[in-house]
């Protein structure tokens, strides 16, 4: 038995790859095994808690994440995929001086948020989809956010936030 422990430990060892990514603005260099979630990479390896992982199947949205631009669920992807890539987390959101991003200000002056659990994915959803869309409508914003399950808000709060960050982002010029 001990001996059949400690091939498959040499076995890991032997499969573990290491990556380099931009993390929130920072060289990150690490050594991940090919089969880890890029969710769990980033809140236990590399300590970005931010990342809230719901229903580990890519439908609840809570563990959205930015890779190079684009929205995507952290719990379908593995770590390995992201070597030599740009990752955003919800830690990584604000603005350079540490205000709150546009988003996040919004979302606390029409609180659009409860207890927190999808807020880091619908506020690095809607700050992929903005980018895009400058001017959307309400039913964008709901369409943008259908693939994000929020339990407490009923979502109007989120929607309203949305449309003001929106105003408020094309104000700035971002």
């Amino acid at each position: 038995m001990e001996l059949w422990l400690d091939l498959k430990e040499r076995k890991r060892g032997m499969n573990s790859r290491e990556i380099s990514l931009k993390l929130n603005g920072c060289e990150v260099t690490a050594t991940v095994e090919p089969r880890i979630h890029l969710a769990d990479f980033l809140r236990h390896t590399l300590g970005a808690t931010g990342t809230h992982l719901g229903c580990e199947h890519g439908v609840c949205g809570a563990c959205t994440v930015n890779v190079d631009g684009d929205a995507v669920r952290s719990c379908l992807m593995f770590a390995i995929q992201v070597d030599g890539k740009n990752v955003t987390t919800i830690e990584g959101i604000a603005n350079s001086d540490k205000t709150l991003h546009p988003i996040q200000e919004a979302f606390r002056k029409h609180h659009g948020l409860q207890c927190g659990f999808c807020t880091p994915g619908m506020v690095i959803t809607l700050e992929a989809f903005l980018k895009n869309h400058p001017n959307p409508t309400e039913f964008e914003i709901r369409k943008a956010i259908s693939g994000n399950i929020c339990r407490c808000t009923g979502y109007q709060p989120i929607v309203a936030a949305a449309m003001e960050a929106a105003t408020n982002l094309k104000n700035q010029g971002q």
